[in-house]
């Protein structure tokens, strides 16, 4: 009897190819795992699909609550944008993803699971360093990253199989989707200098094209998290809701060289609608209710959290303590925010919250003001005080210094 395998399937290139592949070159059981997460393609046709390129097996989890609660979520409370560019779509389903294939495997009593990361990208890391947490005794088998096809070589392998397939060699991307994005890459888009074809975007309205008439949308916020916005209060639907609405004006467009974990510059192209919406409100609502000091320790944390979940760490000590630290600031971020979005721009035009730090006495310079003007002037002395005796501290050693000697150059340079 051939030992049993489940395979992350998504239905695309890669894991179609995946299947007879591993039955082929493994003699192996193959069971398929598809994890829905929000992407477009109807899940029950791609499980379909699997059963028809030989799987012997299909397991369907409709995952999305669950990923909207426990990685969208904690991502909008951390502002979370690798290379402060990109919302982490991809990243945020990999380590759900895992979690259900090693369900997946323990249900069928697997002892290997398999994925169709190559080895230039960076889910094969997500992918094994969540495996190696979850259940470090299942093997793992990576067929893209070892079978020395190249994307054409697989559209050609999938063709003398009689393989359905979602590509071809005049549209070659390679796409990946959920609910909090789409990213595409491959093809022309190899070329960071091109301009990346429309037919490359799905869920975005070229800006030139988008209606003429700006929209705007309230997103209600409940201590960080997103309760309610464009007429949705369901998690998942308020998402899509945004995706469609957003993605409409053409916002959400992102055309970005990344730094790969495996040490390569890629450029990937992304359609985020809704996440571009929610991070833009989130931070606003932030700057409107949290303190400067906690604003500014919260922006390395936030940018820490993005790192750690793009290089696959999401099962870790570090990225649960972050996780812990985000939270709990986000007890008073609780408010509304109204944006405008207009032809591929999103903009804050207002927020307001019940724990707002802006106080309008105090801010104002026209009548009412409240704001104690005398007291400015000590705390300026202050505040300046230890730049001031540097700055004569460094005038005495000048003065001292011999005239033209190296000295009084390098005294001089300190001085400044």
């Amino acid at each position: 009897m051939p030992r049993r395998i489940v395979l992350a399937y998504s239905g695309g290139l890669d894991t179609s190819v995946a299947i007879p592949w591993l039955r082929e070159s493994e003699e192996t059981d193959v069971v398929a795992a598809i994890v829905d997460v929000g992407q477009q393609e109807d899940v029950h046709a791609a499980a379909a699909r699997a059963l028809q390129l030989g799987a012997s097996d299909v397991e369907v989890v409709d995952a999305k609550e669950e990923f909207v609660e426990r990685y969208i979520h904690p991502a909008i409370r951390a502002n979370a944008l690798y290379e402060g560019v990109y919302p982490l779509s991809t990243a945020l389903a990999r380590p759900l993803i895992v979690t259900h294939v090693v369900k997946a495997a323990h249900v069928h009593g697997a002892a290997a699971v398999a994925h169709g990361c190559t080895g230039k990208g960076n889910d094969q890391v997500r992918f094994e360093l969540g495996l190696g947490a979850l259940d470090p005794s299942l093997e793992v088998l990576a067929p893209a990253r070892t079978w020395g096809m190249t994307r054409q070589d697989e559209i050609e392998y999938a063709r003398t199989r009689g393989v359905a397939i979602p590509v071809t060699k005049e549209k070659p991307y390679s796409i990946d989707e959920n609910l909090w994005g789409r990213s595409i890459e491959g093809g022309v888009l190899e070329d960071p200098a091109t301009e990346p074809p429309e037919d490359a975007y799905l869920w975005t309205t070229a800006p030139i094209l988008a209606p003429g008439k700006a929209q705007v949308v309230d997103v209600e916020f409940e201590e960080g998290l997103p309760v309610a916005a464009a007429g949705s209060t369901d998690p998942v639907d308020m998402i899509h809701t945004l995706n469609v609405l957003a993605g409409h004006h053409g916002v959400g467009r992102i055309d970005h060289v990344e730094s790969r974990v495996v040490g390569i510059k890629s450029r990937e192209v992304y359609e985020c609608p809704a996440a571009a919406v929610l991070l833009m409100a989130h931070k606003a609502l932030e700057a409107l209710t949290l303190p400067r000091d906690l604003l500014r320790f919260k922006a390395s944390v936030d940018a820490r959290f993005a790192e750690i979940v793009y290089d696959g760490q999401w099962f870790t000590p570090l990225r649960e303590s972050l996780d812990a630290f985000i939270g709990a600031s986000q007890a008073r971020v609780t408010g509304v925010v109204t944006l405008k979005l207009f032809k591929g721009a999103a903009a804050v035009v207002g927020r307001e919250s019940p724990y707002a730090l802006y106080d309008h006495d105090l801010a104002t310079y026209g009548a009412g003001d409240t704001f104690d003007a005398a007291a400015s002037e000590g705390f300026v002395k202050i505040y300046g005080l230890s730049s001031k005796v540097w700055a004569q501290a460094g005038r005495k050693r000048v003065k001292a210094a011999p005239k033209g000697g190296v000295e009084a150059h390098a005294v001089a340079a300190l001085a400044r």
